[in-house]
C-alpha cells in the first residue's frame, strides 16, 4: 500500500503538506458514479475536498448537481459550472441575502436551499420579495432522519408542507434526507436500518406528493449508506416524474477511518500528508512534523495511518508534532531524522480544510496544485 502514495519529488516538498492522487480520486469517482447507476443520480457533497479542480474533474465523468455545506462552496460549485447546487445548511442571518445574491450571479445555475423552520422560511421569502429582482426560491425540506442534528420529523412532514405552500415566493421541490446516524460497520445491520428508513420515506412521499405534486425529488444518504439506498430506490414504484438522487460525500477523496469502518466499500484512500522525521527525542522514539495544525483531530483514536514504518505505536501528539515508540525488538527500525515518510489521514474533510492546496500527483509525479476554493468562509458573496 505505502509505495502507491509515494512520488518523485518528495525531497523537494514542504512538510507538512496536503497531496491528492488525481488517478486515485479519479477511480473513486467512477466507482461512485457506477454504484449509483448513471452521474445523473448522483449529488454528492463537496465538504471533504472544497475544491473547484474536483468539482470539475466530477463534472467531467457527468456529475451536474453538487450539495454544499457553506455559501463559499455554493458559489465554488456555481463557478464551476453546476447545473444544481443544493445548500444544505440552515439560512440563517446574513447567508439569507447571501444565498440571493448568489442566485441572481449565477443564473444558469438552479439553487435549492434545504429548510426545517417555517419562520426562517418566511424571513427568507421576504428578504428575495423586497430585492431588484425578485424570484422564487427552490426549497428542499430537510428530513429528520435519526440524527437529531437539523430537520423536521417525518411525522410532521406533511403539515410543514402545508405550511410552506401559504408563503409566497417560496417553492417547494423535494426533500432533503441525510441519515447520517446509519454508520454501522456490520453490513447486515446498516441494510436492515436503511431499509427501515426507506420504507418509511415511501410512505412519507406518498402523502407528500398527494399534497404537493411538485415536491417531486428527493436527496439521500451519505458515504455508508449511499450504495443500499441506490440497490433499493431501483425497485421501488414511484410516480415516472419523481426523481431520486444520491449524495455521498468523503467517497471522492476518501480516507483511512472508512477505509477501516466500512471494508464493504470499494474506495481507496485518495489523500495524505507528507510529514518528516524531525526528531530523536529519547531511544526508540521519533517525532514527525505532523501536529493536530496538520491533520484533523477527530474522531478519538488514531488520526492517521503512518505508511512505511511497521513495529510502532503512537506516543503522543501535540500541535506541531507527533511522536511514535519503536516496539520492543524494533528499533534498529527507527525512521532516520530528515526522512519523508505519508499518512493516511482517518478523516480527510477537516484535514483538507487546514491547507491552503493540494499537491497533486499523478503516476509518481506532481502534476498540479489545487486550491482548496471554499477553504474561505467567504469567496465574493
Amino acid at each position: 500500500m505505502s509505495n502507491d502514495y509515494l512520488f518523485n519529488e518528495m525531497k523537494t516538498v514542504v512538510s507538512p503538506s496536503l497531496i491528492y492522487y488525481r488517478d486515485i480520486i479519479q477511480r473513486n469517482i467512477q466507482l461512485a458514479v457506477t454504484t449509483a447507476g448513471g452521474s445523473q443520480y448522483l449529488w454528492p457533497h463537496v465538504k471533504s475536498h472544497k475544491m473547484a479542480d474536483v468539482i470539475r474533474l466530477s463534472i467531467d465523468s457527468g456529475i451536474r448537481r453538487f450539495k454544499c455545506a457553506t455559501i463559499a462552496e455554493a458559489e465554488t460549485a456555481a463557478s464551476c459550472g453546476a447545473r444544481h447546487v443544493l445548500l444544505s445548511y440552515p439560512l440563517v442571518g446574513p447567508n439569507i441575502t447571501r444565498f440571493l445574491q448568489l442566485q441572481h450571479a449565477y443564473p444558469y445555475t438552479c439553487f435549492y436551499a434545504a429548510a426545517d423552520n417555517i419562520e426562517l422560511l418566511r424571513q427568507l421569502a421576504q428578504v428575495s420579495l423586497n430585492m431588484p429582482e425578485p424570484s422564487d426560491i427552490k426549497i428542499l425540506i430537510d428530513i429528520n432522519m435519526g440524527m437529531n442534528r437539523t430537520g423536521v420529523l417525518p411525522d410532521e412532514a406533511i403539515h410543514f408542507c402545508k405550511q410552506c405552500k401559504e408563503i409566497e415566493g417560496i417553492s417547494l421541490a423535494g426533500i432533503h434526507c441525510y441519515d447520517g446516524n446509519c454508520t454501522d460497520s456490520d453490513v447486515p445491520a446498516r441494510r436492515r436500518n436503511i431499509t427501515n428508513i426507506n420504507h418509511t420515506l415511501k410512505k412519507l412521499l406518498q402523502d407528500i406528493l398527494s399534497s404537493c405534486p411538485n415536491c417531486n425529488m428527493m436527496v439521500i444518504g451519505g458515504t455508508p449508506s449511499f450504495p443500499y439506498h441506490a440497490l433499493e430506490w431501483k425497485n421501488f414504484s414511484l410516480p415516472s416524474e419523481f426523481q431520486v438522487f444520491f449524495s455521498p460525500g468523503t467517497v471522492f477523496i476518501y480516507d483511512a477511518g472508512y477505509q477501516k469502518k466500512y471494508p464493504d466499500l470499494p474506495y481507496t484512500p485518495g489523500a495524505g500528508i507528507l510529514t518528516r522525521v524531525i526528531s530523536h527525542p529519547a531511544e526508540s522514539f521519533f517525532t514527525l512534523d505532523c501536529g493536530y495544525k496538520a491533520i484533523a483531530a477527530d474522531p478519538i483514536g488514531s488520526r492517521g495511518v503512518l505508511l512505511g514504518v511497521s513495529n510502532c505505536e503512537e506516543a503522543f501528539q501535540s500541535e506541531e508534532h507527533w511522536t511514535f515508540r519503536m516496539k520492543s525488538g524494533h528499533e534498529s527500525e527507527r525512521p532516520a531524522i530528515g526522512q519523508e515518510l505519508i499518512i493516511i489521514p482517518t478523516h480527510i474533510c477537516p484535514t483538507s480544510a487546514l491547507y491552503s492546496h493540494a499537491i497533486v500527483i499523478e503516476k509518481g509525479t506532481i502534476v498540479a496544485k489545487w486550491p482548496v476554493t471554499a477553504r474561505s468562509r467567504k469567496i465574493l458573496y
